[in-house]
């Protein structure tokens, strides 16, 4: 498994690029979201990368984080969602947006992205739901980026629940919370508004 490469970024063709180590030149297909935030063409670049083989050939993907990748690969677990959807996904919406989507169960946010409908969105969202903060969370990498408000909303929804609400509850509860929320203040606010329901 090639897990990473770095290299020098001799072509820019989105969604693919071409990274030259050592004198290989690797295709490598990345979402747009990693494109945006690549270097000028001629210039040092490392990515972190998922190897597909396949019958008809081997195929890289390349991600900017960690967080990036582990999405692609949760994104590949499902029934229907091959590579090409994966990185669709990843190029319509941050990792953070897709975790805080899939989080509330927001499938609307999901059907802005080409080639989703509705059907493909709600099956994401339920099949992620359990998958996704998990890995995110565990992955062991904080990326900037505004990952960590998602681990915040992760934190706050497992609190929620550990105190016995159910999730309609608890995402009916943390729909109103701010982005740039403390983990406490979060299920400080969660449990008021959770009181004043009941």
């Amino acid at each position: 498994m090639i897990g990473r490469i770095t290299g020098i970024l001799i072509e820019k063709n989105p969604p693919s690029i071409t990274v030259d180590v050592h004198g290989l030149g690797y295709e490598v297909d990345v979402p747009m979201s990693t494109f945006y935030n690549l270097p000028a063409t001629s210039e040092k670049v490392s990515l972190h990368t998922h190897l597909i083989v396949r019958e008809d050939g081997h195929y890289l993907y390349g991600f900017a984080s960690p967080d990036e990748r582990a999405a692609f690969r949760q994104l590949l677990k499902i029934s229907g969602v091959g590579a090409r959807t994966a990185l669709a996904v990843l190029s319509g919406m941050s990792v953070a947006e897709l975790a805080q989507a899939v989080t509330l169960q927001e499938a609307g946010r999901l059907t802005k992205v080409p080639g989703i409908g509705k059907k493909t969105a709600e099956r994401l969202l339920l099949e992620l739901r359990d998958r996704l903060p998990k890995v995110l969370a565990g992955g062991g990498s904080k990326v900037g980026s505004g990952d960590t408000a998602n681990d915040t909303l992760a934190d706050v929804m497992n609190a929620l629940l550990a105190l016995g609400y159910n999730e309609r509850e608890a995402l009916s509860a943390m729909k109103g919370l701010a982005q740039d929320v403390s983990v406490s203040d979060g299920i400080r606010a969660a449990l008021k508004l959770l009181s004043k329901s009941q």
